[in-house]
């Protein structure tokens, strides 16, 4: 007769580690990582930094895709082999955004890096330096002794087998509060302090970094963050750093017309007479935002907003470039573009002839354009729809009904995907410090979209550190190791043991 196998509790047969991870699925698990060695290039030097490497951990507790809806996680331990302590460092979320498309985490090395290719400039300098805003950035806050975590996230481009479409608007900033939220709610057990997070993006990833400090524990996105299962805790964050941000888009198609309204394509002129109407319907928003220019400029509205950006940033931008060059460089630069004057002042011009040196990219609209091939309309398709049209004037003009209305879920998803929203609502959980970086020489959105989105914040009090990087295209990060500074300074944080 055979002996019956002792039939013990569940509870007391389960490893620790399963009884823990049946009571909280979301707690970090601060044993399973892999130690690694990468070699960050510096300014003065090579640094050898060992970390520990967390992958693909889910981060909320009922993912649509945990391909997607997963993070990766790096521990600094030592620093050219001095040991570090990362247990309270400053965090930098970086966001591998680009294009509003998805950010798949599954598979070693983590979420793949979005953002626009690489290319060139009217001036001939390298969009983005070395590095351009993504590892660069990571690479060097490891080597300062931070913790770095990039997330994937759910995308526009995401599609199931069924041919339904489960990344649209406001997927992305939903999966990044998530992600924030599992960080916060590890507080203590991941290393670092969740009260230095800082995040970070390019371009659409920009405009999400700049979303996630704007709409910080937000009750708007409640719903969806319950829904995906996401930890009961804050989403705030403490600073912020957007690299050419596309947002404001609701009213970007206004301001590039304002700005590149007469401005020839490769193709000529856009229409004018809709480039007209699109400029109207930008002085009307610009004079509702009441916006007050930096040093006593006053209201900054359509008609002196060239005088503004003029002083405020283009000639400032000139002149650090120019004064950084060797005279004989200089020399050259200023010969190959007679448009500027130089003098003891520093640099001179034209806003008109700063356009056509830069000219113009994109068609018009330039986001919601009729035909939907812009990235911008695929990310507010929903469900069953790829693609949708977000402002009125695109949808009447695409459809030839003048009375077309948008769909009614529309306005409200605009509203979440726009930080300049609740900048403009003087939301309670807006971040306290703002790095805010565009290139002159981008035409992928236009001027007043970014210095609106600085001036906004600066208006409300808020520490802000923007400037135009000059002759530089879309995507460039020409400061990367000031940016790595500016978190410990902000963050008080002393770096490496």
């Amino acid at each position: 007769m055979k002996r019956k196998a002792a039939c013990w509790p569940m509870t007391l047969a389960m490893p620790v580690s399963m009884l823990i991870a049946a009571e909280d699925p979301l707690l970090f698990r601060k044993d399973a990582f892999t130690v690694e060695t990468k070699t960050v290039k510096t300014s003065k030097g090579e640094r050898t930094v060992t970390y520990r490497s967390y992958q693909h951990i889910p981060y909320v507790a009922r993912p649509v895709d945990k391909e997607y809806q997963s993070l990766d996680v790096s521990v600094p331990i030592q620093v050219d082999g001095v040991a570090v302590d990362a247990s309270q460092a400053p965090i930098l979320l970086s966001v591998p955004v680009g294009g509003y498309m998805s950010a798949r985490n599954a598979g070693r090395g983590g979420g793949r890096m979005g953002g626009p290719p690489p290319g060139g400039s009217p001036g001939g300098r390298p969009v983005g330096g070395p590095g351009r805003g993504g590892p660069r950035n990571t690479d060097l806050a490891l080597a300062e002794g931070y913790v770095v975590v990039v997330p994937g996230c759910r995308g526009r481009d995401n599609e199931a087998a069924d041919g339904t479409f489960y990344g649209k608007a406001p997927a992305a900033i939903v999966d990044l509060k998530a992600a924030v939220r599992y960080m916060r709610h590890n507080a203590g057990v991941m290393p670092g302090n969740v009260d230095w997070i800082v995040s970070t993006g390019v371009s659409a990833g920009g405009a999400l970094s700049a979303l996630l400090g704007a709409s910080g524990s937000s009750p708007l996105f409640d719903e969806y963050l319950k829904e995906i299962g996401a930890a009961d805790a804050k989403d705030n964050i403490y600073a912020s750093a957007n690299f050419c941000p596309i947002t404001d888009l609701e009213h970007a198609d206004m301001a590039y017309e304002w700005m590149f309204g007469g401005v020839p394509t490769r193709a000529g002129l856009v229409d004018q007479e809709l480039s007209r109407q699109l400029t109207i319907a930008f002085v009307a928003y610009q004079a509702s935002l009441r916006l007050q220019g930096r040093d006593g400029f006053g209201t900054i509205t359509a008609d002196n907003y060239t005088k503004y950006l003029l002083q405020a940033y283009l000639f400032p931008s000139a002149n650090k470039y120019l004064r950084a060059l060797p005279e004989e460089k200089r020399k050259e630069y200023l010969e190959s573009n007679p448009w500027i004057t130089w003098g003891d002042k520093g640099a001179s011009f034209t806003f008109t002839d700063y356009l056509k040196h830069i000219g113009r990219m994109k068609g018009l609209p330039a986001f919601d354009d009729f035909n939907a091939r812009q990235p911008e309309p695929n990310l507010f398709g929903n469900k069953t729809t790829d693609f949708r049209h977000f402002t009125d004037f695109s949808l009447r003009h695409a459809s030839g009904d003048p009375n077309a209305k948008l769909d009614s879920d529309i306005p409200m998803l605009v509203n979440l995907m726009n930080p300049m929203y609740f900048i403009g609502q003087n939301h309670s959980g807006i971040a306290g410090h703002w790095w805010i970086r565009h290139g002159s020489a981008d035409r992928d959105t236009s001027l007043p979209v970014i210095i609106n989105l600085a001036t906004s914040l600066e208006n409300h009090k808020k520490d802000v550190d923007a400037l135009l990087y000059w002759d530089a295209g879309h995507g460039a990060d020409e400061d990367a190791e000031d940016f790595i500074a500016w978190i410990g300074t902000i963050t008080g944080f002393a770096g490496r043991n």
